[in-house]
């Protein structure tokens, strides 16, 4: 329901507003044993005492005032799974999260917004805007709702879902999440190892646009679990490469040489991947050997507690047979 009277100093800043830009670029990112919950929990948390009010959140720009159980949360930026696997209502969402299939279920009510957007931020009547800390507008936005924003990579994706735990209120919920995922993803790297060796290499290779890139151990697609809990092993050129930037461009007449004995593909549909019908890639020992798994890479690009399960679950059926 919109609010049918404006606060005068919004309306004044929307007047003023510049345009803002919307990062898209690839590089800037995103259902085994115990599977997060995405309905909302009754059991506000044990960091605050009531599930009313407000709490403090100590944000990486200081303190932020924030509903103790916020109801209606806008997510600019790479951690609307992060939200929903948490139980938390989501009434607006980034471009990419919208086009990620795993999670339509939970957003399709949900409207399309950018740190562009305000006078269509400030209809949904949010309590509480999260973002990465490139985006546009912030002093607007902060008019609007709280508004808190985290810096991609500054620190580790398990810790940044307990960070989105405490915002929420939730510290509790993330913590056991965290602690039940990494127990099942690092028995399953031990398991995957016995199988198909201690030096077996794994890449994580994405065709985007028309370009191709390689990824290290901290950008999505599944490069966390692989490389961080599961201990898998780089080839060496994507060490070189891709491992201190998280990730690195590529062209088709060098992808032989960042190609390991298994390799993660990650497909956009609109991407050029005409390069796979030439001999040289079909020469590839991993894709002559039936060792190149593709996916979908609206559905693989994040790191949040719903995609991390389907990836753990996608690993363990193709490297495990599971």
């Amino acid at each position: 329901m919109k609010k049918t009277l404006l606060p005068i100093a919004i309306i004044l800043m929307l007047l003023i507003s510049a345009c803002g830009g919307n990062n898209n670029a690839p590089g800037n990112s995103g259902n085994a044993g115990s599977q997060p919950s995405p309905s909302p929990a009754a059991d506000a948390g044990e960091n605050a005492g009531s599930a009313t009010g407000t709490i403090k959140y100590q944000s990486e720009n200081g303190e932020v005032e924030v509903p103790a159980n916020p109801q209606r949360v806008v997510v600019l930026s790479s951690f609307a799974g992060n939200v929903m696997a948490l139980g938390v209502n989501l009434v607006g969402v980034d471009s990419w999260s919208k086009l990620n299939p795993r999670y339509d279920e939970y957003i399709k009510d949900a409207a399309e917004v950018s740190d562009e957007s305000l006078e269509k931020i400030i209809e949904l009547e949010p309590d509480l805007i999260i973002g990465l800390s490139n985006i546009k507008n912030v002093d607007k936005l902060k008019e609007i709702a709280p508004t808190v924003t985290y810096t991609y990579g500054k620190v580790d994706y398990l810790t940044q879902h307990l960070e989105i735990g405490k915002l929420l209120n939730k510290e509790k919920e993330a913590k056991e999440w965290i602690d039940d995922f990494k127990a099942r993803a690092g028995q399953a790297g031990v398991d995957i190892k016995a199988k198909i060796g201690e030096n077996a290499t794994v890449s994580v290779v994405e065709s985007f646009d028309k370009q191709l890139y390689v990824y290290g151990d901290n950008w999505g697609r599944g490069t966390e679990i692989l490389y961080q809990e599961m201990k898998l092993a780089m080839p060496e050129k994507v060490t070189q490469d891709a491992l201190k930037d998280g990730y690195y461009a590529i062209s088709t007449e060098v992808l032989p040489d960042y190609m390991g004995d298994y390799v993660i593909f990650s497909k956009f549909a609109d991407a050029d991947t005409s390069f796979q019908s030439t001999e040289s890639y079909k020469n590839i020992p991993a894709v002559k050997n039936n060792q190149v798994f593709e996916v979908d890479g609206n559905q693989f690009y994040f790191n949040d507690p719903l995609t991390l399960e389907d990836q753990l679950t996608f690993f363990k059926q193709k490297f495990l047979g599971e």
